[in-house]
This record gives structure tokens, C-alpha cells and sequence, in this order.
């Protein structure tokens, strides 16, 4: 999420949190286009009027570098020509400022299933339904825990990507669970055998990668 409005972000970051959404919060365009280098989204929303880099160049940027990921335009903005250039870049859909909460969280699940957000992301064997939170190896459901699910998830989202263990950390356990590096490679090990076609690769003392 691009917004450089701190107490209106802090907001739009609960209500998505509610909404069991993940949410990353940057402030300026170019921070922005610095994430979008090491990370995937399923969905961007974007401020138009923020430092740097404004949010309509931000999207023409990725656009311009193939990144298909849809966005989300939530502005104040009422002029239509600004709005035009914003779907011209390739906008999918946009908000004026203040909207209604529940508005926002129903055109966002409806931008996900358009592009097939929330239907999956798969390798050539991998395919996740996210939205019935479940995987399929070679179209055949996976006997996953629920760590498992959630590390290969992640590794999934990250394709061809590497995953630092610390990432997997954060996301597979609490601060009262205390995770460790050994845990990691006993789930990852599991899924390998479950797996036995898909590459995990160990970026020795950084992290893992699932390559496609």
C-alpha cells in the first residue's frame, strides 16, 4: 500500500489486517518501487499525491516492466483527466477519498478474482487455491499441516525468488512459538518428500527459493 498519510494508513493496515489480509505500508513512491524489486504482491493500492514518486508514474514504471499486478487507486482526486491517465497506465479500478470501509474490501475481493488473485499461483506442477487454502501437486491435493501449507505457500508466492529464513520466520510462527532454522529444514525436508519433482533450493545461510 502506497499512502503518505500515517493515521489514514494505520486505519486502511487494520481493517485489511481484519480482513486477514498482509499488508505492506510505504510512504513514497520510490520506497515503493524499491520493494517491488524483491518482492511479489497479489495487489497494489496506491495513493496518487505522494513524495518522490507520484502513484500514477509508480504503476506506469512496473507497467512499463511487466509487472501485471493489479492496483487499486485510492484518491482524492476528482479530476477526470488525472483519473484517465491513471487507467491508461493500467489501473484496475480506483476509490475516491472517503470511501466506506466495506466498499473498499468488496472491489478489492472483486479485482482478485478477476485476475485470478484469489484462484491461484501455481508452478508447472504447484498449483494454490488460496481461497479454499489448499495445493495441489500434479492436480492431486497435498496432505499438508498447517505449516507445511503456510511454507509452501509463502515459497510459492516468492517464486524464483529467494525466501530469507527470517521472512519464514516472521510469517510461520509467533514470538511465543520461537521458531528456529532447524524447524525450517524439517518442514522443508517434509515437503520435499512430498514434492519430489519441485526444486527447493537452500541459499546457504539466507534462505530458500521454490524454482519453477
Amino acid at each position: 500500500m502506497l499512502e503518505d498519510d500515517t493515521l489514514f494508513a494505520e486505519t486502511l493496515v487494520d481493517l485489511l489486517q481484519e480482513a486477514e489480509h498482509q499488508v505492506t505500508h510505504v510512504t513514497n513512491g520510490q520506497s515503493a518501487l524499491d520493494i517491488t524489486f524483491g518482492q511479489k504482491f497479489d495487489l497494489y493500492l496506491l495513493d496518487i499525491n505522494v513524495p518522490l514518486v507520484n502513484g500514477i508514474t509508480f504503476l506506469q514504471e512496473l507497467r512499463d516492466s511487466l509487472d501485471k499486478t493489479p492496483a487499486i487507486f485510492l484518491t482524492s482526486h476528482k479530476d477526470k483527466e488525472v483519473l484517465k491517465r491513471g487507467f491508461s497506465c493500467g489501473a484496475d479500478d480506483y476509490l475516491r477519498k472517503p470511501f466506506d470501509a466495506d466498499e473498499l474490501l468488496l472491489r478489492i475481493n472483486a479485482v482478485l478474482k478477476r485476475t485470478n488473485c484469489t484462484a491461484s499461483q501455481s508452478s508447472a506442477l504447484l498449483y494454490h487455491d488460496t481461497l479454499h487454502k489448499r495445493i495441489l501437486y500434479k492436480n492431486t491435493e497435498l496432505d499438508l499441516s498447517k505449516k507445511e501449507y503456510e511454507l509452501l505457500a509463502l515459497l510459492l508466492k516468492h517464486i524464483n525468488n529467494t525466501v530469507p529464513k527470517e521472512m519464514i520466520l516472521d510469517e510461520l510462527w509467533s514470538s511465543n512459538e520461537g521458531g528456529s532454522d532447524g524447524a525450517i529444514r524439517v518442514y522443508i525436508t517434509r515437503i520435499k518428500q512430498l514434492v519430489p519433482e519441485i526444486s527447493i533450493e537452500n541459499i546457504r545461510g539466507i534462505g530458500y527459493k521454490l524454482v519453477s
